[in-house]
C-alpha cells in the first residue's frame, strides 16, 4: 500500500468522505466560514470603515438572530430531510416544495371549514403520503425517470395549489396550527430534551458498534466513537443555550429535531433504511439479493410526501398564512435540494445523512440571513447560493471512487 504522503488531494478527499465524520467536514467548514465572515469579519470591517461608530455590532451572532435563523431554516430543513431519503436512492424529487404548498393550502381550507387543527394536520399528512407515493408508483412500476415524474408533479401541484387558493393567499387563525411555531419550551425542558437527545445518540452509537462486532466488521476506536457523541453534544447544547439566551427553544424546532431523529433512525438502524442505501449503491445487486426495489422506491417517495406535508404545516404555522409565493412560487425547492446536497448527500445515491441536511439548511439560511443583514440584493443571494451548491456537487463528484459516477 502506498504511504499516505503519496496520495493525491482528490484521493485524500475520497478517503476523508468515507469516514464517519468525514461527510460532516465540508458542510461544517462552509458553515464556519459563513459565520466567521458575517459574524466577526464583516462587523469589524464596518466598524473600522465608519468614523462615527463607537462599538462593533455583532448582529449576526446575537442570540436573537440565531433564534430567527433557526426558525427561518425550519421549513427548508424539513423538506431537505425528505429529499435526502430519495437522494440516497439515487433519485430526485422536484415536487417537494409544491407538495408542501398544496398540503399547506389544504390545511388552511380545512381549518376554515371548521375542522379542528389537529385533525386537519393528520389529513394533510395522509394526503402528502399519497401524493409522494403516487409519483413513486410511476417511477418504480411504469419506469418513468424520477426527474420527469417529479417535474410533472411540480407543474401539476403548482396548478392545484392555485386552484385551492384562487387569491394566492389564505390567513390561518386556528389556534392549534398557529401554536406550533409560537409555543416556547421552558429553558429547563429545553436542556433536558437536549440531554435526552445526546443520550439517545450515544445509545445508538453503542448499539451500532455492538452490531458491527457481532458481524465481525471493523470497529470504531473509542476516540472516534465518543468523539462523534461529544461533537454532536456540543452542537446541540450550544444551539439550546443560544436560543434560551434570547427567548427559549420553540416547539417547532423540537418537532423538527424529533422528525429528523425518527427519519435518521429509520434510515440507519432498520432493515428498510439499510435497503435504501443498498439500492442507492447498486440497485441491480440489491435486486439480486432479494430486495423489493420497487416497493422501496415507492415507500421512499411516500416519506418525502409526508415530510413535505409536515414542512407545509410548519410553514403555515410560522407565517400564520399560506401563500403561493412562499411555497410553490419561490425558491423553496431549490434551497431544499441545495441544503441536502450541500449537507453531503450524494446525488449518485448510497451516501448521505439526514443530519447533514439540517446542517446544509443552516448553510443556506445563514448565507441568506447574512446577506440580508449586509444589505445585499436578491441577485447577490442567488449567485452566492449557486456558487456554494456548485462547490458542494463538485466535492461530491471528486470524492466518489472512479467509475461510480454513472448509474
Amino acid at each position: 500500500m502506498q504511504p499516505n504522503s503519496s496520495f493525491s488531494p482528490v484521493e485524500r478527499l475520497r478517503r476523508l468522505r468515507e469516514t464517519r465524520l468525514g461527510s460532516f467536514v465540508p458542510v461544517l467548514l462552509a458553515l464556519a466560514a459563513i459565520w466567521l465572515y458575517f459574524g466577526i469579519a464583516l462587523p469589524i470591517w464596518e466598524f473600522w470603515g465608519d468614523q462615527d461608530a463607537t462599538s462593533i455590532r455583532f448582529i449576526f451572532l446575537s442570540p436573537r438572530n440565531i433564534y430567527n435563523l433557526f426558525m427561518q431554516s425550519a421549513v427548508i430543513a424539513t423538506l431537505a430531510v425528505g429529499i435526502t431519503v430519495v437522494l440516497l436512492l439515487g433519485e430526485i424529487d422536484l415536487s417537494a416544495a409544491a407538495t408542501a404548498g398544496v398540503c399547506a393550502a389544504l390545511l388552511g381550507v380545512l381549518v376554515l371549514a371548521g375542522i379542528p387543527g389537529w385533525a386537519a394536520c393528520l389529513i394533510v399528512m395522509a394526503v402528502g403520503i399519497v401524493m409522494g407515493a403516487a409519483q413513486g408508483l410511476l417511477i418504480a412500476y411504469v419506469g418513468i425517470p424520477s426527474f420527469v415524474v417529479t417535474l410533472a408533479g411540480l407543474l401539476g401541484y403548482q396548478g392545484l395549489m392555485q386552484k385551492i387558493l384562487p387569491t394566492g393567499n389564505l390567513n390561518i387563525g386556528d389556534p392549534f396550527v398557529r401554536a406550533i411555531a409560537r409555543i416556547l419550551v421552558p429553558d429547563i425542558w429545553g436542556l433536558l430534551l437536549a440531554t435526552l437527545l445526546v443520550v439517545a445518540i450515544a445509545a445508538l452509537a453503542l448499539r451500532r458498534q455492538a452490531e458491527r462486532k457481532l458481524r465481525g466488521l471493523e470497529l470504531d476506536t473509542a476516540t472516534t466513537l465518543w468523539g462523534q457523541v461529544a461533537f454532536f453534544a456540543i452542537i446541540v447544547f450550544a444551539a439550546v443555550l443560544t436560543m434560551n439566551a434570547y427567548r427559549s427553544v420553540p416547539l417547532l424546532i423540537v418537532l423538527l429535531t424529533g422528525v429528523t431523529a425518527i427519519v435518521g433512525w429509520v434510515t440507519t438502524s432498520t432493515p428498510f433504511g439499510r435497503s435504501i442505501f443498498a439500492v442507492g449503491g447498486n440497485a441491480e445487486s440489491a435486486r439480486r439479493v432479494g430486495m423489493n426495489v420497487k416497493r422501496i422506491r415507492v415507500a421512499a417517495f411516500g416519506i418525502v410526501g409526508l415530510l413535505a406535508a409536515i414542512g407545509g404545516i410548519f410553514g403555515a404555522s410560522r407565517y400564520g398564512s399560506v401563500s403561493y409565493t412562499a411555497f410553490a412560487g419561490g425558491s423553496l425547492l431549490l434551497e431544499s435540494i441545495g441544503a441536502a446536497v450541500i449537507g453531503g448527500t450524494s446525488l449518485f445515491g448510497g451516501r448521505g445523512s439526514v443530519w447533514n441536511a439540517i446542517l446544509g439548511a443552516l448553510v443556506i439560511g445563514s448565507l441568506g440571513n447574512g446577506l440580508d443583514l449586509s444589505g445585499a440584493s436578491a441577485a447577490d443571494k442567488l449567485m452566492f447560493s449557486g456558487a456554494i451548491l456548485l462547490l458542494a456537487v463538485a466535492i461530491d463528484a471528486l470524492s466518489r471512487p472512479a467509475g461510480n459516477g454513472q448509474r
